[in-house]
């Protein structure tokens, strides 16, 4: 069976109905899964819900999006709107595998990956062992390939594990996964205002949360692909996969991997036609088709998909969950 996609850079969910059926077909591998219980949780990487290290961001209009040439028009990145954002507080890393396995432990949820039983990862990363196994490519992007047994704690599929990633950016987190978490821990997800807002760092219309040269002085900023795409990376940022959440400067706000590493969930349903003004706090739903991802992600390069820009967006079905996904987590202003 091929898996047919409409989004570029990430698989869409089939629909549920399908990813049942994979599970029931799963690997029966003589591989030991790691039990959520088992992770590795230094202390030193968790941040659970009362400890969360957080920036407050200053509210105030922004230039949202953009009319850069090299913006994709389909995406709905244009035009460049004013946009109006109330202070909140942004997470200054993804959540993290530890910070993750602390929440697993204890509510024992169980993330949409491990239920359907499959997520997506990228072929250079599986096992020969588990690629021996693999029945489902997806058809535009056979790069993209369904591994049974994939999901946080088994990023590449039932034969790997996070116990040397506590402080990797969890990902195969689904849209409904993120926002579980985000109710455990009091939290939320930032919208798409919000984000991009915070993203920026205080700069105006600049291409990246640095400025507009992605490497300036020879320097890497951040974690995209580095080579040839999709068959050799040559990893001169310093990593082929997920880096660590706190990787590279921080932006003029001090948050961490605004560009690159992993796609970040937004709460925001995805639309194109943007009203000429529009403001953050926007009714959020979850029964949509598809949701906001910003940020790119370490699979990102500039002839494939440059979309590690921050006005770049991308829609996706609530259910997928890919090794290339993740979230931060957002929070209002109490009133005082």
């Amino acid at each position: 069976m091929e898996v047919k996609i409409q989004s570029e850079d990430t698989p869409e969910s089939t629909a549920s109905r399908e990813r049942s059926a994979a599970s029931d077909h799963a690997l029966s591998l003589s591989v030991e899964r790691l039990p959520p219980s088992a992770l590795a949780g230094d202390d030193r990487y968790i941040s659970g819900r009362n400890d969360r290290n957080s920036i407050l961001i200053d509210g105030g209009r922004f230039l949202m999006g953009t009319n850069d040439p090299e913006a994709f028009a389909g995406d709905g990145e244009g035009p460049v709107r004013e946009t109006q954002v109330d202070s909140f507080y942004l997470d200054e890393c993804t959540v993290t595998n530890a910070q993750f396995g602390q929440f697993v432990r204890e509510t024992g949820y169980r993330t949409e990956a491990e239920r359907f039983g499959w997520s997506f990862v990228f072929h250079l990363f599986v096992s020969p062992q588990t690629s021996a196994h693999v029945r489902t490519v997806v058809q535009s992007t056979p790069w993209w390939w369904v591994v049974e047994g994939a999901d946080w704690a088994h990023p590449e599929g039932p034969d790997s594990d996070v116990n040397e990633r506590a402080d990797h950016p969890a990902i195969h987190i689904s849209w409904n996964d993120a926002n579980a978490y985000c109710g455990w821990a009091g939290t939320r997800l930032p919208t798409e205002a919000e984000w991009e807002y915070a993203a920026r760092g205080g700069l105006i219309q600049k291409k990246y949360p640095w400025g507009d040269v992605l490497r300036p002085d020879g320097q890497h900023q951040c974690n995209i692909w580095q080579g040839t795409f999709p068959t050799q990376n040559n990893a001169a940022d310093g990593y082929a996969g997920t880096a660590p959440s706190r990787s590279f400067p921080a932006n003029g706000y001090g948050l961490y991997n605004m560009s690159g590493n992993v796609w970040e969930w937004c709460a925001d349903n995805y639309v194109t036609d943007h009203e000429k003004s529009i403001l953050a706090k926007t009714v959020i739903t979850s029964n949509e088709v598809r949701k906001v991802l910003k940020g790119g992600s370490y699979l990102c390069h500039r002839s494939y998909c440059n979309r590690y820009r921050v006005a770049a967006r991308i829609p996706n079905t609530p259910d997928t969950s890919t090794g290339h996904i993740g979230f931060r987590c957002a929070f209002d202003v109490l009133p005082v």
